[in-house]
């Protein structure tokens, strides 16, 4: 027991000494290629074995000989091992730098493309994550350029349509000042008219601009569904008569929602005027509030003959206006927009499918708790 105990020993002290050179020498070459400290690796485990090896030997009091073939067999073993770490290394290396001539790719050009050919389990992770990466960065420059076309769209309509009611307004103020004007109480209502209307733009720019600097304040409170899409009816009441509409509420489920009841009342508000707007004379706008599994969803159904399919992904878009047209009621296309912002302030949802013979427009919201 006692020479094993020995033999332990010296075996140990051989292997330490081998291990504490490695890692000194790992240390050294910490900056240096990782093909090199694979073969320190290599050359420490081979290392600790063979001074462990020789020291025994030596304590043994082998016969030159019987030592020789035995530090042959040693020094094999070390060569053997070295040899397979460089491979090993070379490998590793040539996949590492494969991978970092296609990170600098994704660099420059915006897309990875993954090298090709077998790799580590880490470098295959590391692969993934660029590549998902990749794919998120796409998504949001798409995204991107789908705003900043939004935004240029945005400019060139706003700009047209505030420039034709200014128009407008001056004709009219310098046929007044020149007593020009016959009727001078139809100049000075439509005059109010276009006050108004230009008002209510720029009103719908400074809420759209609150919603995109994340400025916008709620104070939510406690309120039924029911009371919602009733003040909602009766805000569009007036607008639906003028223009031959009906407006039907029901079913509206009495479901509590913490909103805040004056931006919520914006929403429906511009649902209904868009619905009414777009309806034909003699058709029907519905309006319905129901629990679902999601929360409670508050829908607006008109009769406008449907969206093309092509569309349906950009209804919510800043300054989409569903046609070309430029002039009222087409509106600046803030309203859809604005709808969403809010609808997402509230942790909700807005989306919009097309029905039988129109479109029903969807705001889902979390159910009040309790």
């Amino acid at each position: 027991m006692a020479d094993i105990l020995l033999i332990a020993l010296l075996a140990l002290l051989g292997a330490a000494a081998a291990g504490l050179l490695g890692a000194l020498a790992l240390r050294l070459l910490r900056r240096r290629p990782l093909v090199v400290s694979l073969a320190v690796v290599a050359a420490v485990a081979v290392g600790a074995m063979l001074a462990g090896t020789l020291t025994v030997a030596w304590a043994m009091f082998l016969s030159p000989h019987d030592l020789t073939v035995v530090t042959t067999v040693v020094a094999m073993a070390a060569a053997a091992s070295l040899a397979t770490a460089m491979l090993l290394g070379r490998w590793v290396a040539a996949r590492s730098r494969d991978l970092t001539l296609a990170a600098r790719s994704f660099g420059e050009g915006g897309v990875f493309a993954a090298p090709e050919g077998q790799a580590t389990a880490e470098l295959a992770e590391l692969t993934r994550e660029l590549a998902a990466t990749s794919a998120k960065l796409e998504s949001s420059r798409e995204r991107e350029r789908a705003l900043e076309t939004s935004r240029r769209e945005l400019v060139a309509w706003i700009s047209h349509d505030l420039r034709t009611p200014l128009t407008g307004l001056r004709a009219m103020a310098e046929a007044l000042e020149d007593g020009m004007a016959v009727d001078t109480d139809r100049y000075l209502r439509q005059m109010r008219r276009e006050v108004e209307r230009m008002n209510g733009m720029v009103g719908d720019l400074f809420e759209l601009s609150r919603i995109h600097a994340g400025s916008l304040t709620l104070t939510p409170a406690r309120v039924s569904a029911h009371d919602l899409v009733g003040d909602a009816l009766a805000g569009a009441h007036p607008l639906a008569r003028e223009r031959g509409v009906r407006l039907i509420g029901d079913p509206v489920d009495a479901v509590p929602v913490e909103v805040d009841s004056k931006e919520m009342s914006r929403v429906l508000g511009n649902l209904l005027v868009n619905a009414i707007r777009r309806t034909p004379a003699d058709g029907t706008v519905a309006v319905a509030a129901q629990r679902s599994p999601e929360g409670l969803v508050l829908s607006v159904t008109d009769g406008c003959g449907g969206i093309p399919e092509e569309d349906l992904a950009r209804v919510f878009d800043t300054g989409w206006r569903g046609s070309p047209a430029r002039t009222p009621p087409a509106g600046a296309g803030l309203g859809l927009a604005i709808v969403r912002g809010i609808v997402e302030a509230h942790h909700g949802r807005a989306d919009v499918r097309n029905v039988s013979g129109g479109c029903c427009f969807e705001v889902t919201l979390p159910v009040a708790p309790g």
